[in-house]
């Protein structure tokens, strides 16, 4: 458009969105922008493919969890505007890849044997910092059962019905395990 002999120009609809935040891109999906969905993608699908790595071995099963996932917010854009955007996606990946799961056997030995041991993310060295503490130490006197549902709901940040999916085991089980384990790393840390 000109303006006093001026030419006034837009950036193209890429640089836009390049520069949009994550809230911006998802109230840009609500008007079916693709640009958006491609943007959120581009800035999002590594580091979630990579954390659904950590927990599934099977790369098929990642690649579709992480498609469902942006498929899912195409679809509804849900986001209320609280917490990071971020944090949404990964509640999306996380659920979708234990659907992906839920009808497999033996979730658990597929979990544990994802693990690398020359691959360390950043959250496993923050892990490992923990370990190594009063916090760890108490972590590691719960027993298999009660440590992995201390996992699952409070490192992977899962609601207990999801834990028991992943865990295989009733709800109910998942409630009295974190209850007993709360106690004892009480217990441990006085």
């Amino acid at each position: 458009m000109a303006t006093g002999g001026v030419t006034e120009m837009h950036p193209p609809p890429e640089d836009r969105l390049a520069s949009a935040t994550d809230a911006e891109l998802v109230a840009a999906l609500r008007d079916a922008d693709r640009g958006a969905l491609r943007e959120l993608f581009v800035r999002h699908e590594p580091w979630l493919a990579a954390r659904l790595s950590r927990r599934c071995a099977d790369p098929a099963i990642v690649d579709e969890a992480v498609q469902d996932t942006f498929v899912a917010v195409w679809r509804k854009p849900a986001w209320r505007g609280e917490g990071e955007v971020a944090a949404w996606l990964w509640g999306i990946a996380i659920r979708s890849l234990l659907h992906h799961l839920k009808p497999r056997a033996s979730v658990v030995e597929r979990l544990s044997r994802l693990r690398e041991p020359d691959a360390t993310s950043a959250e496993e060295q923050v892990l490992a910092r923990v370990e190594h503490s009063d916090v760890g130490a108490a972590l590691h006197s719960l027993s298999p059962e009660l440590r992995a549902v201390v996992q699952a709901t409070v490192i992977d940040g899962l609601t207990t019905r999801e834990a028991a999916t992943l865990l295989g085991i009733p709800s109910g089980t998942v409630k009295s395990r974190m209850s007993r384990a709360r106690s004892e790393l009480r217990e441990a840390l006085l």
